[in-house]
């Protein structure tokens, strides 16, 4: 294993380099090293004060790891915190299959590793709470209200108008549209465009909302199936290279599910300032079962849905 596989990964970043490399530290080096020879200390010595303020300088301009959120349970509703306490309960697992390996490079993985998993709870957090956001922003939209308020409208008018509205909905097209073609009183018009488009945004965020409960489903029996992994590797593995095919499956889970929190960041938005199309991004099924450390859970279903967002 490599240096660089061997830090932390808050700390293998384009930043970690820039500090190491930076010319300020260089140059606090070599001043250190030469007051230091001035004041009459062995260049062996200076050398030592030298590396000292060298490495206090580049101490300074490392990254810092990220302080984890505070996960809060009570906070979100159901489906959300069910899929949250599963990917609680796969962290505690792996922390507990770490914690009963044994000593050397393969636990020293295993618990490089674990900081993956535990970003990947995190991010299960985060999708959890924008997901119930998405929710709760449908429910307020009342679309079964202005269905109605549509309906009442639309039987309001005469007969004839009735009809062809009616039909104009059933065949998917705006009944709005339809009403002003048919010479519609523009201020009913304009009612009707604003209760279809709530109608709309409802549906759409509808859309995203089910889409995202499917995919964190799939994404928390992965997670579930990586920790699977991890306790049977840390009972029979004995070459910490084993691990190769467990780590990168694990960065592969965590960028999956920074996409799609950034995918609901992005419906969140577009459903507070106009219209646009979300296209939550495809998860990848579990590969395989674990053949030592427990099944996989059950995931849910999950193919791309492109849906607006109002």
């Amino acid at each position: 294993m490599g240096l660089v596989d061997r830090l932390p990964e808050h700390l293998k970043s384009g930043k970690t380099a820039e500090a190491v490399m930076a010319p300020s530290a260089i140059l606090l080096a070599g001043a250190g090293t030469a007051a230091a020879v001035l004041g009459g200390l062995p260049l062996l010595a200076a050398a030592g004060v030298g590396a000292l303020a060298y490495g206090i300088r580049v101490a300074f301009g490392l990254p810092r790891k990220k302080r984890g959120e505070r996960i809060e349970l009570a906070s979100l509703a159901e489906p959300w915190r069910h899929f949250v306490r599963e990917a609680l309960d796969s962290q505690r697992r792996y922390r507990k299959a770490v914690a009963t390996a044994a000593e050397g490079p393969l636990r020293d993985r295993l618990h490089e590793i674990g900081g993956g998993i535990d970003q990947g709870v995190q991010e299960c957090y985060r999708i959890a709470r924008r997901g119930a956001a998405l929710e709760g922003g449908l429910s307020s939209l009342d679309a079964d209200s202005a269905q109605k308020q549509l309906a009442a409208l639309i039987n309001s008018l005469p007969g004839e108008l009735q009809e062809e509205l009616w039909r104009a909905q059933g065949a998917g097209k705006g009944v709005a549209a339809a009403a002003e073609k048919a010479g519609v009183d523009s201020n009913h018009v304009q009612t009707m465009e604003a209760l279809e488009a709530q109608v709309a945004s409802a549906g759409r965020l509808g859309t995203v909302a089910q889409d995202a409960r499917d995919r964190l489903s799939l994404l928390d029996a992965r997670l579930d199936e990586a920790v699977a992994r991890a306790v049977e590797l840390s009972l029979r593995a004995e070459d910490v290279a084993e691990l190769g095919g467990l780590g990168g499956d694990v960065a592969d889970l965590v960028s999956e599910m920074e996409s799609l929190r950034v995918a609901l960041e992005e419906a969140g938005r577009a459903s507070r300032g106009g219209t646009g199309d979300i296209e939550l991004p495809e998860v990848e099924p579990p590969k395989r079962k674990a053949k030592g450390g427990g099944q996989p859970r059950a995931s849910g279903g999950g193919g791309t849905t492109r849906a607006g967002t109002a």
